[in-house]
């Protein structure tokens, strides 16, 4: 089964493998990817009704499903690639060396960055045969990292930007990390558009309610759209003015970018 979307998602959602009916619910929710969780969301005590869970949840999701297996260095991570299926993409946690996906060759593979040794070999994994992004764990990362708790991201900056710069290197997706305060949406929208901002194409989510402002903030606004078709339809080649700027073949190329975003 291949996956649906050839662009990057603008919104992923985190939804536990053993939940059936949460699962029903995903279904018809306008998510760009839906990922069937048997890592944080599933208690060790319900990872074996988890995987009996996937078959099905697979076929009624489709190309819009993923799995998130456990860690490679957990004593989960044989049972679910057994498990897992025909699945259209892999969400893979804690990586932290291209020799950690190596177990999922000839599969599509989301690679999470969540560990200070992960965001140092991010090139290097991003660059594996069949890793079609990446996507960073915060949550993880800032407890690896020791930082206080409420402190804002500002100190995963570089973490950040590293990921992004490791996933376009490559040519792949960027995902940003998830939102916690399920009822601060004005927080929620800043953390996309910096997001966004910062280059990555989707967010990573926790509950159906963030799928809108991740959806709205990962496309390309109305007067974005309007900017990029008279571009292109004004662009003749090489450098030239356009409104009162220059342009050239890669300001042509982003506004196609944003065009193919938009279909």
């Amino acid at each position: 089964m291949e996956p649906t979307i050839s662009l990057a998602p603008r919104s992923l959602l985190f939804v536990p493998a053993a939940r059936t009916n949460m699962i029903t619910k995903a279904a018809g929710l306008p998510a760009d990817l839906i990922v069937l969780d048997l890592e944080d969301a599933v208690r060790a005590d319900e990872k074996a009704a988890a995987r009996a869970a996937l078959p099905a949840a697979i076929e009624l999701l489709g190309g819009r499903s993923a799995v998130r297996v456990n860690a490679p260095d957990t004593d989960q991570f044989a049972a679910d690639l057994r498990a897992i299926g025909n699945v259209p993409l892999v969400v893979v946690p804690k990586v932290e060396r291209a020799a950690d996906v190596g177990p999922l060759a000839g599969r599509a593979v989301l690679a999470m960055i969540e560990t200070p040794r992960g965001v140092l070999a991010a090139a290097e994994i991003a660059a594996v045969p069949g890793v079609v992004g990446l996507m960073i764990g915060t949550n993880d990362l800032a407890a690896e990292l020791r930082l206080p708790p409420g402190g804002g991201r500002a100190a995963l900056t570089l973490a950040l930007q590293s990921v992004v710069l490791a996933a376009r290197a490559a040519g792949g997706w960027a995902i940003d990390g998830v939102f916690n305060a399920l009822a601060d949406p004005d927080g929620l929208a800043r953390e996309c558009a910096e997001g966004r901002a910062l280059g990555f194409d989707g967010k990573s989510l926790i509950h159906p309610g963030q799928i809108a402002a991740a959806n709205a903030a990962f496309s390309p606004s109305t007067a974005e759209l309007e900017e990029a078709g008279a571009l292109i339809a004004a662009a003749t080649g090489g450098a030239e003015r356009f409104r009162d700027r220059m342009i050239e073949a890669m300001h042509v190329e982003t506004a196609r970018r944003l065009l193919e975003r938009a279909r």
